[in-house]
């Protein structure tokens, strides 16, 4: 009985994540050129847009197909886990080191604010641990090995984000490449209405155009 339960749990982890990267890589296919201006944009990848707008796509993919598969379902799994924690530590980078937090990434939790969605990835990676712990260890797999690895896995997709990000801010201030980011509302109207005597009358005022 248990054994059936751990292989339907396991299962049942395996779609919700292969539905979510699905989605997510759909909608950013039909959506390509709004998702690379987006990242175009983001505080903390700007310089890495291009390759990351791919490999993001690519990796949804791949994983999505993976997760179908019974003999690569584990792989799989340490794959989502290991996206999903890279997802999660970039936002929060976003919430607590970018000079300015920008819209919502769209997709399927375009209606959520960042914090909601920090709590939403958080939840996906616990999700896909217990997941990857199950099935690694009705495999017949050490505990200490499994916790190992999904350790060393957590370390690396950290770094890789953290790493992308320091060096995404010194290419963007140091190394002047024509990246140009631009802060969401920079100018703000007020209501005020200035009624002028005559409509030959008009006001003139010099341009301004703000660079990050």
């Amino acid at each position: 009985m248990i054994a059936l339960v751990r292989k339907y749990f396991v299962k049942t982890v395996a779609i919700l994540l292969g539905l979510l990267f699905m989605y997510a890589s759909s909608s950013k296919m039909l959506d390509f050129e709004n998702f690379q201006v987006q990242l175009a944009q983001s505080p903390l990848l700007s310089a890495y847009a291009g390759f990351v707008s791919y490999a993001v796509i690519i990796s949804e993919v791949i994983i999505t197909i993976l997760l179908c598969i019974n003999s690569t379902r584990r792989i799989a799994l340490y794959a989502s886990f290991a996206l999903m924690v890279a997802f999660t530590t970039y936002i929060y980078l976003i919430l607590n080191y970018s000079e300015f937090i920008p819209c919502s990434c769209g997709g399927i939790l375009e209606k959520m604010g960042w914090q909601e969605h920090l709590i939403f990835n958080i939840l996906v990676v616990l999700l896909a641990a217990v997941a990857i712990f199950t099935l690694s260890r009705a495999s017949g797999y050490k505990f200490k090995n499994i916790l190992g690895l999904v350790s060393i896995t957590t370390v690396l997709s950290i770094g890789v984000v953290v790493i992308m990000f320091l060096g995404s801010e010194h290419i963007i201030k140091k190394e002047n490449n024509f990246t140009r980011r631009f802060l969401n509302h920079p100018v703000v109207l007020d209501n005020k209405v200035l009624v002028l005597d005559n409509p030959d009358y008009y006001l003139q005022a010099p341009m301004t155009v703000i660079f990050t």
